[in-house]
């Protein structure tokens, strides 16, 4: 297909196909499946953040009603679920994760045993009856407190706290020459994912010896292999297959104990087993995210212009080095962000506490990265009196640079930043904006308004996807893809592709995704890669059917190949002779079916880097702290777009989820490591009512890494709105002399930060 046809399908908007059945409540979710004869599980979890378990029995447990087993680690035998690939090196064994504790506990809510019954109510109720001893340990929480000599060790075999340790950079002095240094410490909030629908599993043995797994995932390869690792079995003999599912945001893109378990259980027992997580064992033990402490100095010369920059970043694994270290790793490579940065030392330590295990969460290291850049930024500017959109400026990586290798090891396709800082400018009113703020400030208002600037760049769509195309006898043209959807809308984005380039209604199509069985293979859905990577996978295999197509209708018609065109109605006829053609239906009848299909994957290992600008404007009342976002303006590249309605949506899912971190969120543990946000009425997740209405725009700059020019936008409105916000609360608060604030800005933070500025 030539560049002009490329074009003609990107861009337009189509309604998306996925919502009808989630808006009427027909979309079926795992609690929703089941039926008659399905046990439900039920976990006995440790309300001890650490300790030797010195036993656990479930034979109280068995004589409840309705019981029909209870299990214990040693009566599963399960392997444990080994770490997520380390940027130091191979996995450790030492510092897997069972899928039952054993010998100790390390965080409160960690699985110890499991008590299935005939009804969820009755299982719920028997957890009462497991009798569990432990032996307590001291806990640590604080990651730097986990660093101290004598603090608590989790694991004694690996001798300290450090799960995993990078270094980049460094060998010499990088903030010399610097006429101004700015110092800081930063605390990146740790923050819950709080999808929509919890956790959950129902797993059916089958009479081949398989199991059936149903699960709500984002990656049912990925929980696949996990499983029949864990359980001794092949892969080809676990079936995972993934509903709809009420958001993922990165916390179910992998296999949890409870999956394992559950699949384990029904397998000893011959019948389905399924288990529907709470809200509050879903604020407990699903994986939370962010939880970063950063050390920074960041040098400069008088004109602004960066010499080096010097960081020390602390990530929180929680109680195991399990997915943590992906957040690690994302955020040391995004660690200079757009910014050009001649000199770089950066040391970055994977730390073990005694709380709930931390992975990737929407953007996965990147908010931390962007958060950590455009505060130094600012501060840098503070400190040399002059206006942080000069210092972005005069710092920016420009056009002409591209591609460009980054200190980190990123390798930056394209990008245009200031072209994107002058667009969010523009699309705020920025001049009318800072007049406001003046007039505020000179009447001593106590409603004080901020400004908060964010430019950002981030790395999406590493590694493989999986894509094939095939056309049935009908005519309809059938998509497999081994991206898992899971609110992203890939069965609008894969149709419009396919319908645009066979010239066929959306009615036409049919996407098959999200089971092992009926996909050869695929990654999942996460990192902002399905539309690029899985995109251009599909784009490739349906260039090569409808080529194979138009030499079937070449056939068919007696003409020759490059003489057949494909009409707007999907009839394929000979160029000038529209009267005489053939549909797609009729060139898969006449014995073209089984060529008109076809397959691969696409891959970009290096990834792209999609970029922004955000602004906010929060008002801030004085005399209570308490911090309203007044308004909050995008203008996000995600390079060539598909379909502006799929992109809009998600770029203000993130900038709800990134201004709720900015303002609201934080996952509170105790001095003991009890948890004090086991629910929504403690853990601050915003309602719609508390954002405003967002301002999404756009810049183009195309990518040269897959055909269709795309990069990622799934996480960007995370990525740049959560340091943006921030930026504008401390901004309003600059003239009382708050020079800096960490996340959650809430009304007590704000309103004992004025109170002591007051006093200094």
């Amino acid at each position: 297909m030539d560049d002009a046809s490329t074009v003609s399908i990107l861009g337009h908007r189509v309604d998306r196909r996925e919502d009808p059945p989630l808006l009427r409540g027909t979309a079926p979710f795992v609690a929703d499946l089941g039926g008659e004869g399905v046990l439900s599980a039920a976990f006995v979890r440790s309300t001890v953040a650490h300790g030797r378990i010195s036993l656990v029995d479930v034979s109280e447990a068995l004589e409840a009603p309705g019981v029909v087993a209870a299990f214990t680690a040693d009566d599963l035998g399960l392997a444990d679920l080994p770490e997520w690939p380390r940027p130091d090196g191979p996995p450790r064994p030492e510092l897997a994760r069972p899928c039952l504790a054993r010998d100790r506990v390390r965080f409160v809510g960690e699985a110890i045993a499991v008590v299935v019954a005939e009804t969820e109510a009755a299982a719920v109720d028997a957890i009462e009856h497991v009798v569990v001893e432990v032996a307590e340990l001291p806990a640590v929480v604080d990651p730097l407190a986990a660093l101290e000599p004598g603090a608590p060790l989790l694991f004694p075999g690996i001798g300290s706290n450090v799960a995993l340790s990078t270094v980049l950079g460094g060998g010499e002095d990088v903030l010399e020459g610097a006429d101004v240094v700015v110092r800081a410490r930063f605390v990146n909030q740790r923050v819950a994912p709080v999808p929509m629908e919890p956790n959950g599993a129902l797993v059916w043995p089958l009479p081949d010896g398989t199991l059936e797994c149903v699960v709500s995932c984002q990656a049912p390869f990925g929980v696949r292999n996990a499983i029949a690792s864990s359980l001794g079995k092949q892969p080809a003999d676990v079936w995972v297959h993934a509903p709809a599912v009420g958001g993922g945001f990165g916390a179910k893109g992998g296999a949890y104990p409870e999956h394992v378990v559950v699949a384990a259980v029904a397998e000893r027992l011959g019948r389905p087993v399924r288990y529907i997580e709470t809200r509050s064992e879903n604020l407990l033990s699903m994986t939370h995210g962010r939880g970063q402490v950063q050390q920074i100095a960041l040098g400069a010369r008088l004109d602004g212009t960066i010499v080096g920059l010097e960081a020390r970043t602390v990530t929180e694994m929680g109680a195991y080095c399990w997915r943590g270290a992906i957040s690690l790793a994302t955020s040391s490579l995004m660690a200079t962000g757009a910014y050009r940065v001649p000199r770089l030392s950066l040391t970055a330590l994977g730390v073990v506490t005694n709380t709930s295990p931390v992975g990737p969460y929407r953007g996965a290291g990147r908010p931390e990265a962007a958060a950590m850049l455009e505060r130094a930024i600012e501060l840098l500017a503070e400190e040399l009196a002059m206006d942080s959109l000069e210092v972005r400026r005069r710092n920016f990586l420009r056009p002409e640079e591209f591609p460009y290798r980054t200190l980190t090891g990123a390798s930056y396709d394209s990008g245009d930043y200031e072209r994107a800082l002058d667009a969010v400018l523009e699309h705020a009113g920025y001049a009318a904006v800072l007049e406001e703020q003046a007039a505020r400030r000179a009447s001593g208002s106590p409603r004080q308004l901020g400004i908060g600037i964010s430019t950002f760049v981030e790395v999406s769509g590493t590694g493989p996807e999986y894509g094939g195309v095939s056309v049935a006898p009908d005519g309809t043209v059938v998509v497999t893809t081994g991206a898992s959807p899971h609110g992203q809308g890939h069965e609008t984005t894969f149709t419009q592709l396919v319908s645009g380039l066979f010239h066929v209604p959306a009615e036409r199509v049919r996407i098959v995704h999200s089971d092992t069985r009926a996909v050869p293979h695929g990654i999942g859905t996460f990192g902002s890669r399905s539309g690029q990577l899985a995109g251009s996978a599909v784009h490739r295999a349906a260039t090569v059917v409808l080529e194979r197509a138009r030499r079937a209708a070449a056939d068919l018609l007696e003409a020759a190949v490059g003489d057949i065109v494909v009409g707007d109605d999907g009839r394929f006829f000979v160029a000038g002779v529209p009267a005489r053609s053939v549909t797609l239906a009729e060139v898969a009848g006449a014995g073209g079916a089984g060529e008109l299909e076809a397959d691969g994957d696409f891959a970009q290992e290096e990834g792209t880097y999609p970029f922004g600008a955000h602004l906010a404007v929060v008002e801030v009342d004085t005399e209570t702290g308490k911090a309203r976002l007044a308004r909050l303006v995008a203008v996000d590249d995600c390079g060539q777009v598909i379909n502006p309605t799929i992109v809009e949506g998600q770029v203000h899912g993130g900038l709800a989820q990134g201004a709720a971190q900015a303002l609201f969120e934080e996952v509170v543990y105790d001095e003991l490591a009890n948890p004090l946000t086991t629910t929504l009425a403690d853990y601050a997740m915003p309602a719609a009512s508390e954002l405003p209405s967002f301002e999404t725009h756009e810049t183009v700059t195309p990518t040269t890494r897959n055909p269709l020019g795309m990069k990622g936008v799934g996480e960007s409105g995370t990525v740049g709105a959560a340091a943006a916000v921030q930026n504008a609360v401390i901004d309003a608060l600059r003239p009382f002399g708050v020079r800096h604030l960490d996340m959650p800005l809430t009304p007590s933070r704000i309103w004992t930060a004025l109170q002591q500025a007051g006093t200094d």
